[in-house]
């Protein structure tokens, strides 16, 4: 593909095709994105539909978002699109292995943004044609792209969905195998050099935390040692009153403004919120209390955020062995995962664990939805809402943190219940005025409910799908008959899961 090249002020070369409005494009090479194009007008959006048969709902980005002027979006129209050179030179332009440009250009977006830390954006009005385009790819293309970038065991799934009494499925599915392999490891876009802070953002931490005051005290010491202050660090504590040490946190001089709620709501949505009311920075950090980090790690964060221009940023999550490693055991961890780690791009996932978000766009989603208490989800659900507001959310490997993960305390106290029945089994948020009775919904509820209030009906269906055919396929063959035997109780928990989830997606999103 010859494509033509324009020259930013900055003298950064911006490959094109098509005719794209410039000045809008000078603006938009100093930000976040990589990749631009308008194709959503241009008969696009949501195209190549069956990429849910490999992902399912667990991919942020299957669905394009509705009613914005920017947003993360992989689906590129070959005939309008502009490239930053290096990023188009690094990832070794569009895949000719396809018959068709469509599929070369959804291939490459695809992988820009999932697998290589290339952002594409959808820029409405970028430009100035929108003629309205047919989408045809063919089965063959559509198996050698399942078959370059999944397991072979995608390319199966895809045709048992398809139809396997469909000889032209069959056709194409032996043609992809026999001609094509997994690709290897794909090209990584490295990150940018962090430029220095500009002006002085006021920054708020906030801790939830559930008995577990000793960690929470010794991540406050952390803290109190950063190279970029924060102004503010907000906790709201769930500890019961006659477990509690009302005065720890008082015995030091921290240097940031100290504030403690106790919490008399449950679960953690609620405490996040809570804490957001409080907040007044310009910026709002989501940590756990069972993490540990470096002297750099609030500074990273508003240097990766300005650097790229963008709201929101979700830092690296180390897994610790036990509870008592620490900041040497978190350098020894990372360099072991020195030749993985460095990579940006749109975070493929969002923990409320360690995340640094601009404090107009907290204020907007106003903070968690408490739907997700007593379970989980809440921090994908956050994240996701973020992009669908049109923002960029980075993955920020500047700023890893150490989570210790002890077994006692934390917000989940409450939600082991879920796995309890009969008479002492406490009551769930998200039953509601339904108690769970002998019947335990799985999967999660909340994590179902996440599920149901993204993506849509025929993609909720091919989640179930999907989940029962691994269930059925992916464990021994001594134990099919055995799980084949439970089909039809594992359909009634997973009709139960979502019974419930239906019910808190028909209240709606809450935050009190």
């Amino acid at each position: 593909m010859q494509l033509k090249e324009f020259i930013t002020t900055n003298g950064e070369i911006i490959l094109y095709n098509g005719e794209p409005n410039f000045a809008k494009l000078e603006i938009l090479a100093s930000g976040g994105g990589d990749i631009w194009h308008s194709s959503f007008e241009q008969g696009y959006k949501n195209a190549f539909p069956e990429l849910v048969y490999q992902t399912a709902v667990f991919f942020m980005f299957i669905n394009d978002f509705d009613d914005l002027d920017e947003s993360v979006s992989w689906r590129i129209n070959p005939n309008q699109f502009a490239v930053r050179k290096s990023v188009w030179d690094q990832l070794n332009g569009f895949d000719t292995d396809y018959q068709n440009v469509q599929l070369q250009a959804l291939d490459f977006g695809y992988n820009a943004l999932r697998n290589s830390a290339a952002v594409p954006l959808y820029v409405k009005g970028l430009f100035k044609q929108n003629l309205n385009e047919e989408i045809k790819i063919s089965a063959k293309d559509r198996y050698v792209f399942f078959r370059k970038n999944f397991k072979i065991d995608h390319s199966i799934y895809m045709l048992y969905r398809e139809g396997f009494w469909k000889w032209n499925e069959w056709n194409a599915f032996f043609y992809a195998k026999k001609n094509f392999k997994q690709s290897p490891n794909k090209p990584v876009i490295a990150p940018r050099e962090l430029l220095p802070i500009e002006g002085e953002p006021t920054v708020s931490y906030i801790i939830p935390t559930m008995m577990r005051q000793d960690f929470t005290l010794q991540l406050l010491h952390d803290l109190a040692v950063q190279t970029y202050p924060l102004s503010q660090v907000v906790i709201v504590d769930a500890t019961p009153e006659n477990a509690r040490d009302e005065k720890m946190y008082q015995r030091e001089d921290f240097p940031f403004e100290l504030i403690v709620k106790w919490q008399e709501t449950k679960g953690s949505c609620r405490a996040r919120n809570e804490a957001i009311e409080l907040c007044t920075g310009d910026y709002i950090v989501f940590g756990d209390d069972d993490v540990r980090v470096f002297p750099n790690f609030i500074e990273n964060h508003i240097k990766i955020l300005q650097t790229y221009k963008v709201s929101a940023c979700n830092g690296l999550d180390i897994q610790a062995d036990n509870q008592q490693q620490n900041l040497a055991d978190l350098q020894n961890k990372l360099k072991k995962v020195q030749n993985s780690r460095w990579k940006v791009g749109a975070t493929p996932n969002f923990s409320n664990a360690n995340s640094c978000v601009k404090t107009e766009y907290v204020r907007k989603l106003v903070g968690n939805d408490i739907n997700f208490d007593g379970g989980y989800g809440e921090d994908s659900d956050f994240g996701l809402s973020l992009f669908k507001l049109g923002q960029i959310v980075l993955h920020n490997p500047f700023s890893p943190n150490l989570h210790l993960k002890p077994p006692m305390g934390g917000y989940r106290f409450w939600g082991k219940q879920a796995s309890v029945l009969g008479k002492k089994r406490k009551t769930q948020p998200w039953e509601l005025d339904v108690p769970v009775k002998n019947i335990r919904p799985v999967p999660s509820p909340t994590i179902m409910y996440g599920i149901v209030k993204h993506f849509s009906k025929q993609q909720v269906l091919e989640y179930k799908y999907k989940y029962f055919f691994l269930y059925l396929f992916k464990g021994s063959k001594k134990g099919f008959i055995y799980r084949f035997l439970r089909i039809p109780y594992k359909n009634l928990q997973f009709k139960k899961s979502l019974f419930y989830a239906k019910k808190l997606n028909d209240l709606g999103i809450r935050h009190k």
